[in-house]
């Protein structure tokens, strides 16, 4: 996988163990997500992502399943869910 120049190894290491969550399902569209699209991210896009891994599991699996989602969550929402 390659990185964006403002993400080192060790940050997609923290980020792939933050990904790593109670439910199978999470895990497997998180960690698809770090892998193909996170990279080509911009800072805020990237920032998102990481502030959404601070969500709860039964929240983020709410959000991912159509529940009602703050506008700051709606571009980073959409993007989990095509991939």
């Amino acid at each position: 996988m390659s990185a964006s120049p403002t993400t080192s190894e060790r940050e997609l290491a923290r980020l792939r163990w933050r990904c790593r969550r109670g439910m199978l399902e999470l895990d497997l569209v998180l960690l698809r997500f770090l892998e193909t699209a996170y990279p080509r991210l911009d800072a805020a896009g990237q920032a998102a992502f990481r502030a959404l891994l601070e969500l709860e599991d039964a929240v983020l699996l709410d959000l991912l399943a159509g529940g009602q989602a703050a506008a700051a969550w709606q571009n980073i929402l959409a993007l989990l869910k095509r991939c």
